[in-house]
């Protein structure tokens, strides 16, 4: 190749460069079947997906999980506007999850947030070899480990059913004593998954190895037959308690008709996953 033509070339890959920003998914280590697994697997907003492996003598042997983004498309005000569209929203993050639960059925991954971006190749190596130690050990922590959630919801009241009274209540003592009745039944529900909490703690010093307490859902992606969200806790759970696990939590709320349990997983461990450090890129 001629000296001009090299000059092109190497500008072009740097007009490339300037053009985008890159989408890290995850951190993993070393995997043969990633080899064959990638080529194949497509990100965010369509995007290939490639390993960022540091230089050869590297602290630690992880490489991030990456796309190339278009950098107009991921600039801070878009992405402002954007995470307030929740159709983009739903496809930006199943498309991230997918690419962590694809990469996690072959190998550990230290999954990370939605939207983790740096300015280019350069800082993402950077933040790589900085935090390589750190990342190994706690893939190290991962390994042979599955996230389960477990969620408890008490139900609502239902009316009051029985036996009416023998003599008529006035319109207004009815009210009183069908508000008290259901005051009574809710109250008993919370009892109720008071019980149920406690017995998922005792499962969980015997089964898990990690448990991390969320904040209760509430607002309009909880639907009303739900009933209100009172404990979503996440544990990380050694793959050879996992069948254990879940059937204990499964007996939980068998005589507990006033609250409703749900299971989730197994989940890459997105719970247990420290930021990555810090980059100005948008």
């Amino acid at each position: 190749m001629t000296a001009p033509a090299t000059a092109a070339a190497a500008a072009a890959a740097a007009a490339a460069a300037a053009s985008t920003l890159t989408y890290v998914y995850a951190v993993t280590g070393p995997a043969p079947a990633l080899d064959d697994l990638l080529p194949g697997l497509a990100g965010v907003a369509g995007s290939p997906v490639t390993l960022l492996v540091p230089p050869t003598g590297a602290a630690a042997p992880v490489a991030f999980v990456i796309s190339d983004v278009s950098r107009s498309e991921w600039t801070e005000d878009v992405l402002r506007e954007r995470f307030e569209d929740v159709r983009w929203l739903e496809e930006t993050a199943r498309a991230h999850h997918h690419v962590i639960e694809t990469l996690a059925a072959h190998t550990t991954v230290l999954p990370l947030r939605l939207a983790t971006l740096y300015q280019d190749h350069a800082r993402a190596l950077q933040a790589l070899e900085q935090q390589g130690p750190d990342f190994a050990a706690q893939l190290a922590r991962l390994g042979g480990h599955t996230e389960y959630g477990v969620k408890v919801y008490v139900r609502p009241a239902a009316p009051p059913t029985g036996t009416p009274a023998p003599v008529p209540a006035s319109p207004g003592k009815a009210y009183l004593q069908a508000r008290r009745a259901r005051h009574d039944a809710r109250e008993d529900h919370y009892r109720q998954a008071q019980l149920a909490a406690d017995r998922i703690a005792g499962i969980a010093r015997e089964y898990t190895a990690q448990h991390v307490r969320h904040p209760a859902q509430s607002g309009p992606l909880t639907a009303p037959a739900d009933g209100e969200n009172v404990l979503n806790d996440a544990f990380l759970v050694p793959d050879a308690q996992a069948e254990a696990f879940r059937a204990a939590v499964g007996s939980v709320a068998e005589d507990l008709p006033g609250i409703r349990l749900e299971l989730t997983g197994p989940w890459a461990p997105y719970s247990f996953a420290a930021a990555p450090p810090a980059d100005p890129a948008p």
